[in-house]
């Protein structure tokens, strides 16, 4: 089947972030003195968007702006926890950048904010940015819903089947097989059984992996 396009997540995908998101949970939860078991949250919670993950937290429906400065307070901690360490999942930039050399379009589907992505795309520095971008403060449900994927396919004018997700999570794994689309597990956080699917292609520890096994060489790109 022709490839016209790669959708990433973010979080673990695109940046080795998780454990920081971990750290930055468990420090939230503490000021709010809350105890929590934080690989438990993690799972429930990895792929969702802020919203959904704060009132799964507090068990409970929270109004827009309670929620929205719950979000910034959980997310400054993170992002200051990261900032001093940040790096990309390894090969990441040159991978994407290889891709577009051989026609594809590389879009973003993330459950992350504006703030996370806006953080995450100064400390990558691509040399040029993604087709599309869209990020889990745009009103979409989180993932497993596919809808943030189909909306990623939507904005490169590309349809679903024709895109590959790259994922680090189970949920996100599972976005992408609703959306009708294959998958690539990154596996920096989880295990591949535990990212297995029949539209999986391959599971790898970063992309110099599937640099060195000639993925995007294998690939049948459509040309228009």
């Amino acid at each position: 089947m022709q490839v016209q396009a790669l959708i990433f997540d973010m979080d673990g995908t695109m940046i080795d972030s998780m454990p920081w998101h971990a750290q930055s949970w468990i420090a939230f939860t503490q000021r709010h003195g809350m105890a929590i078991d934080v690989d438990e949250l993690m799972r429930r919670t990895t792929g969702r968007t802020g919203i959904e993950c704060m009132c799964d937290l507090f068990g409970r429906d929270l109004d827009e702006a309670e929620a929205h400065a719950l979000i910034q307070e959980k997310e400054d901690l993170y992002r200051a926890l990261y900032a001093p360490v940040f790096a990309e999942v390894a090969g990441f930039t040159t991978f994407s950048q290889q891709a577009r050399e051989r026609g594809l379009k590389v879009g973003v589907g993330t459950a992350g904010d504006r703030h996370n992505i806006a953080f995450a795309f100064s400390n990558l520095k691509l040399p040029t940015p993604p087709h599309a971008v869209v990020g889990g403060d745009e009103g979409l449900p989180g993932k497993p819903d596919p809808a943030i994927f189909l909306e990623a396919a939507r904005r490169m004018n590309t349809p679903a089947h024709a895109c590959i997700v790259f994922e680090d999570a189970p949920l996100g794994i599972e976005a992408a097989r609703r959306a009708g689309m294959r998958a690539v597990a990154v596996c920096t956080s989880h295990t591949a059984e535990q990212l297995a699917g029949p539209h999986v292609l391959t599971s790898v520890g970063n992309y110099l992996d599937l640099i060195q096994s000639n993925f995007l060489e294998n690939l049948h790109v459509a040309t228009s």
